[in-house]
């Protein structure tokens, strides 16, 4: 079988200072399934619908993560008021991101307690905007 390209994601790593620290946020106050931590090691490992996100210490500067995970949502107002009820502070309410002829896109961004940037997001049929 020919190589055809990159495809499904398999699993996000996100560094952190504290894994049990991280854990109580991802696994209490998000509601994510945590699946594992490693024993004698600063990894911890959640599934986000079949995507495997990895929190650990990193190893080296080399291997510090910076990037934005996105959760979709269903219902961007309800997650958000759930989360905020949860402790969680967004820089901002959910607000348009952008528009096209069938869609809205939502979003509401927040930090973690690593201060690595996380977003609820929901693109709403126009249909159901309004």
């Amino acid at each position: 079988m020919a190589f055809e390209g990159l495809g499904r994601i398999g699993q996000i790593h996100l560094s952190v200072a504290d894994v049990d620290r991280s854990i109580t946020f991802y696994r209490d106050v998000l509601g994510i399934p945590f699946l594992f931590a490693v024993p004698g090691q600063e990894m911890a490992f959640f599934d986000c619908d079949g995507v495997r996100l990895y929190l650990g210490v990193p190893e080296s500067e080399d291997f510090r993560s910076r990037s934005t995970v996105y959760f979709s949502v269903e219902d961007l107002d309800a997650a958000y008021e759930e989360l905020r009820e949860r402790g969680v502070s967004f820089r901002a309410a959910p607000h348009l991101i952008n528009k096209t002829e069938s869609s809205e896109l939502w979003m509401a961004f927040f930090t973690d307690p690593d201060g690595n940037n996380l977003a609820l997001m929901a693109e709403r049929p126009i249909s159901q905007v309004g």
